[in-house]
This record gives C-alpha cells, structure tokens and sequence, in this order.
C-alpha cells in the first residue's frame, strides 16, 4: 500500500488567486537607472530568463507574504550582509577591501531587485570565485612545504565572527593555519606525513573542480534565497533542479540510509532524516550534522568528501539493501575540535510504516504502589490524503492509529497517558486537530491568520472525548509545527501536563507556487517559489511563532534558543497575539498542580541519579561549546582529542551496547564504534527467527526507557498528579471570548 504521509504545510495556490499590482519603491531614489556593467569573458552572468524570475518572485513577495515587507533601503542592507555571508560565512576568501567594495551595493540592491537587474549579484559572485580560486593556488603550493608541528600556536575554526582579513597575507596565515590543522589530526589518527599531503592535495583539488562546475543558475538561486531568507527563513527560491528534487521529497532517500542532504559551504550537511529509516533510528544523527568520510561495509577505507558535491556524496552513501554503510560526522552540536563520530548504518528500502504512532505499555512503582502508564511516541503528524480523498474508511492517519491504542490502553487499566512528540517536526493540521479531539469535547484548536488578515479557526466537531484519564505531553526543542498545535491546544484546555523543554516555534504556513504559471515559454526553467502566508495562534491568541510551547515543568536543556529553533533566526516573523476564541476548559490541571508539581520536580533535581547526571552531562556540553581554540602543537593536540575521546565514552557509558541492539535497529544499523565486544570474547550471532527478534526488542526497549531521564521524570510527575488528585475526569469551565 502506498501512503503519502505529507511532511508540510503547504497550500498549493490557483493562479487566480496571484493577480500582480504595481510594486511600490520605499527606496531611497524613487527611480532606478539600469546599471550598465561589462563582464568579463569568464565571468558568470545572468540570464534574461533569471532576469524576469527575480521580478516576478519580487512582485510576488512584496504583495503576498505574510510579513508585507516594504522592499527599502532596509531590506536592501540586510540582503547584502546575507548574500556575502552566504559566500564566504566562514571569512576565509573575502578581505576588507573586497567587503568596502561592495558597500556601494549597500542601498541599491533593492532597486536592482524591482528592475530585474542582476549586476550586483553577479560581480559580488565574480569577485568571490576569483578569490576561490586565489585560495585554491596558494594550497597547492603551502602544501609542497613541510609543517612545523612543534611550534606553539592556536587555530580558531569557527571565523564568523572575526573580523575581516586586511590583506592576502593574512588570509594566507588563517588558510595555513586550516591546513596545518587538517594534516595533524590526520598524523595523530595514524597516517604518514606523505600520505596525508597527498589525500589533502586531492580533496582541494577535487573541490576546486567541483567549484568550476559552478553554474550561473547555482549564483542566481543563491543570491535570490539571500532575498528571501532576509523577509523569512522559511521562504525559498527553488531553481529547476531543486524545485524538482524538492517536489519528489528526495524519493531516492527512500532507498539507503534515509536522509536528505545537501551542500553547505564545503560540507553534505544532512537537511533532513526520514522518519522509520535507519539514519533516524539510529538516534546519532540529527539536521544539519555534516558528514566527511564515507566507508563500504565493516573493513573498506574511508573516502574524503569534503568539498564534494552533495550528488556525488549521494552516490556513496546510497547501495544495495542490507549493505553497511560507515559515516564519519561532525554533529552540530559538537564543540570546537571534536573528532569525527563514526556511524554504522545497514541501508534498506524505507517503510514509510516505520514512521507511524508506536505503544507501549510502561511499569512504575512508587511508594510500593505500581502504576501502569501507556506510552505513545508519534514521530509525525501523517495523513495518507490519497487514501482519504478517496474514501477508503481505513486509511492511514496519525489519529486514527493513537485513537486505537487509547481504546487499547483503556482495556487494559493503565493509570495514565503519556504522548511523546520528541522530535517531531510537525506534519498535516488536519491529523494535529483530529488528535487534540481525542481528549477533549469539542471546540476549537487552533487559530489561522493569512496575509490579508482574515483570521479563522480549526475545530474538532466530535463530542466524543476517547481518553479522559491523565495525560502528559513530552516535547523537546525540536517538536515543531503540528506539535506545537497540540500541545499547546492540550496546555490551553488545562487538558494535560506539558513537560520538557521549549519547543521550536514555528508558527507560519508555507504555500507552493509554481513560477512557470507566470513566466510560459522561456527557454530555461524558472523554478518555484515556497512562501508564508499564515501564520498559526493558540486559542488564547497567543501565536506558536517564535516562542513555541513553555511546558508547565521545564526540564534541563542543552539546546539555547539563540542557537537553536525559530528565535535562533534573525529573520524569524515575530510572535504576536490576536483575539482569544470561545472555548470551555477541561480543567483537569490548575494552577496549584502546576505549582505542587514544579516543587516535587526541583526537589528532585537534588536526588535523582538520572537528573543529577543530566544536569552535569549538559554543564560539561556547554563548557566544551565555549571552547573557541584548538593547538596546533602535536603534543597539546593530542592531549584535547586524548581528552575528548575519554569525555566521548564516559558520555557513551554503559548505553553504546544498547544504542548498538536499539529495539528498532535488530540489524545493526546504529553501532556505535566503541561500543565493542572485549576481546577475550567471542561475539555471538544474534538470532534472527522472529521470536528471538521480538524478545530483544522487548528486552532492550525496556532498558532504553530506564535510561532516558526525560521520560523517567514525566512518568514520576504524572504518578505526583495522580497521588494529588483522588479522582479524575474532564471537568470542564466555560471561557468567553476575549477581545484583542
């Protein structure tokens, strides 16, 4: 059977709904001359088909998007700042010079943007490839030259920040620096000086030959999505190519190791994981880790794919089913100077099944009283729209499938609820509203707000309620999107208890408009634009945007929102509030059980094992993140990566053979090396018929939910409220409708 389980909230508009109007100038001339410009023979130049495609997304942003920024001298600033950090974010080409250059731009870009004129985009971009390859030459000849390992000095990675280099000179000493740092690691890791000269030759030689494969479509969607992201982060330009890959959802991610990926500066930087796939279940990878090496099977040599092509990369990664596939990852959230992790996947055919709602039933005693509590872990919100559109009476759907474990969960007398939206991105509104229905009556869950200010609601109609015992929703920084729409409904309603840490805080809707509706007959592709155009609001009126859900118990967190989630974004569209809507509270958390809660909670911060490892795991994480530095000198860096190799397995402890049998991984897929038999020790090979498989899944799901300290906490903080309150049921007050 095949199911479409949507990931986005995307509208695709009818071309009636996009007539243009005249586009307004708030710039600081009220016209612009064209710029005459000549390029160069070997310069890249736009094309008159890119022309008329950024008047068009122009007319379309100016006139449709949610924020209606006016297109001035402001928005000018910021595009520039964004398209030169888009080139060079890491401050490694550009110096001072070339940056004041490119001040005369400062206050035009917007008048380029209303004429179609792409002059400025083009010779900021022409300066920059010549730099490159500036870059390129000066590498070639440093690494003839022989490195002195024993000096004392430091290297800095992370430049964004730093000031811009004044001339050539320093910005050989910064590239010396990057490169000295590469080959000692690679000395320390075990390879000969020779060798590494040798690799490090041919990984910038290969990068400069995929740089030289830059294309003048590659230019024009970089610069136009330094446009958008300036009005949103969440609005993107999509050349041909990318419309293409973007509208098959990456379907050859479906076959492999189930990620989609993509070039970031010189890394395949991983975009996202498929929900049921071995990357995802392999809980060692996450957006925006970056991959350098890839390996064949368990013994073959790791290839180098810094500074590759993310199709290329693609070609590696990707191999017949049941074959191993080895990564080496620089994870995101890893501090300055960390060594690669390696990652042990086994690739498969994804089941789109595998992303579906999961039960479980779960044990805890307190005070000598044992509670059964059901667990219901829901990766996304999915929908087979196919299915429904269709009226088949059993298609696929996130509330359908929870709405029959409740039942499930009734029969069989647990004591309480517990939803586990972790990582969850979001998915259909539709499946996040039906859900909300299934523990409350009726009544509204969320609120939509389009660009012209028209403000509607979504409501569940079922009086029914299916569960009306206690329910607690666990979140993290990343439950997004439809997450937020259900958890924030729950905490609205007074459903439930909301715990875990702030969530993302996306809050607006994206719709797809296809650009070839306006632009017919070009002789190259236009592409496709993804644009808000809503934006989501609680039913008290507060928006989901940019603050997300505050759980009622917020537990500790090693993500910050300056780094992480919507408010991590500098473009981000503001939270804000409309008017409440009418609803009627459930009631069955107050004010007092938070408060009463919260007491228990941070008493338990004192006591608790789990919790105190938590907090010192979490302490030491952004410890090692302000670490801005890495020696240069081989005995020093041995001594850090020494160091960061013990802190990795003391971090690992006793949960690398767990991660390396996870209930959903009975193929190996997430081995992590270190995890490794003693070797006195002969490894036995797991048994594979399925009773055996469905013992150790039973077995070490077990002992995985023992280590998982959010999980433990809910459970202990659902047994507090149960302990408080003698009985249960939704007991429900009426709230009027409140004015703006």
């Amino acid at each position: 059977m095949k199911n479409k389980m949507t990931k986005y909230l995307f509208m695709f508009l009818p071309i009636s709904l996009l007539a243009f109007f005249g586009l307004k100038s708030f710039s600081h001339t009220s016209e612009s001359q064209a710029v005459v410009y000549q390029f160069a023979a070997d310069d890249l130049q736009p094309t008159a088909t890119q022309k008329k495609v950024e008047n068009i997304v122009t007319e379309i942003l100016s006139s449709y998007h949610f924020r209606k920024v006016p297109l001035n001298d402001s928005l000018s600033s910021k595009i520039l700042d964004n398209y030169i950090k888009e080139l060079d974010f890491n401050k490694m080409n550009f110096t001072s010079k070339d940056i004041e250059g490119f001040e005369k731009f400062r206050f035009e870009l917007d008048d380029q943007l209303k004429n179609g004129d792409l002059t400025a985009a083009y010779q900021i971009y022409n300066v920059y490839r010549k730099r490159a390859k500036e870059r390129f030459t000066f590498v070639t000849s440093l690494l003839d030259k022989p490195m002195d390992f024993k000096a004392d000095e430091v290297y800095s990675p992370d430049r964004e920040k730093a000031a811009w280099a004044k001339a050539s000179t320093d910005l050989d000493d910064i590239w010396r620096k990057a490169v000295k740092s590469t080959l000692l690691d690679w000395k320390i890791s075990g390879k000969t000086d020779s060798l590494a000269v040798k690799d490090l030759k041919e990984r910038y030689k290969r990068s400069e030959k995929y740089f030289d494969k830059t294309k003048s479509e590659d230019v024009f969607q970089q610069f136009m999505n330094s446009f958008t992201e300036s009005v949103d982060p969440h609005t993107t330009y999509f050349i041909p190519k990318a419309a293409s890959n973007f509208n098959q959802e990456m379907s050859q991610s479906f076959e492999g190791i189930g990620a989609t990926l993509r070039n970031e500066g010189d890394y395949v930087q991983i975009v996202d994981l498929i929900v049921g796939g071995p990357a995802y279940r392999s809980k060692q990878l996450t957006a925006k880790d970056r991959i350098v090496a890839v390996a064949q099977g368990d013994d073959k040599p790791y290839q180098d794919i810094i500074g590759w092509f993310t199709d290329d990369a693609v070609k590696l990664i990707k191999g017949p089913k049941s074959t191993v596939v080895r990564l080496k990852i620089l994870s995101v959230d890893a501090p300055m100077g960390s060594v690669p992790k390696e990652v042990r996947l086994v690739r498969e055919k994804i089941k789109l099944e595998e992303g579906t709602a999961k039960k479980e039933v779960l044990n805890f005693n307190k005070d000598g009283r044992d509670y059964k509590y059901g667990l219901i872990t829901i990766p996304l919100f999915y929908r087979d729209f196919d299915g429904a559109r269709n009226g088949e009476k059993e298609f696929k759907s996130t509330s359908a499938d929870v709405k029959r474990y409740l039942n499930e969960l009734k029969a069989e007398k647990v004591d309480g609820v517990i939803v586990d939206l972790r990582n969850n991105g979001g998915g259909s509104l539709t499946e996040a509203v039906a859900l909300t229905g299934l523990f409350i009556p009726q009544g509204p869950v969320v609120q939509r707000k389009q660009s012209d200010g028209e403000i509607s609601a979504e409501y569940d109609r079922d009086p029914s309620v299916t569960y009306d015992g206690p329910v607690s929703v666990l979140v993290n920084r990343f439950s997004a999107s439809a997450s937020e729409i259900f958890a924030g409904a729950i905490q609205d309603y007074k459903r439930g208890l909301i715990v875990g840490e702030q969530t993302y805080g996306k809050g607006t809707v994206q719709s797809l408009i296809d650009l070839e509706r306006f632009l017919k007959g070009e002789p190259e592709g236009v592409g496709q634009l993804k644009i808000t155009m809503e934006k989501f609001y609680r039913i008290t009126g507060s928006s989901t945007q940019h603050k997300g859900v505050t759980p009622d118990i917020e537990l500790p967190s090693s993500f910050s929102a300056s780094e992480f989630g919507e408010s991590s974004q500098p473009s981000a569209l503001p939270w804000d509030m409309i008017a409440s809507t009418k609803y009627t509270l459930s009631n069955n958390i107050t004010d007092k059980d938070i408060a009463f809660l919260r007491g228990k909670y941070q008493g338990r911060l004192k006591t608790e094992g789990d919790l105190k490892k938590l907090l010192t795991e979490i302490e030491n994480y952004k410890k090692a993140k302000e670490k801005k530095t890495i020696s240069l000198q081989e005995d020093k860096r041995r001594k850090e990566i020494d160091e960061q190799k013990k802190k990795n397995t003391l971090d690992l402890g006793d949960e690398g053979e767990l991660k390396a049998n996870d209930p959903d991984d009975v193929t190996g897929a997430g081995k992590i090396t270190g995890a490794t038999t003693p070797k006195n020790k002969t490894k036995e090979k797991p048994a594979t018929d399925s009773t055996s498989v469905a013992n150790a899944k039973v077995k070490a799901l077990k002992e995985k939910r023992e280590k998982d300290p959010y999980l433990k906490e809910t459970e202990r903080l659902l047994t507090d409220l149960i302990q408080s309150t003698p009985t249960t049921g939704v007991k429900v007050t009426q709230v009027e409708k409140k004015k703006e």
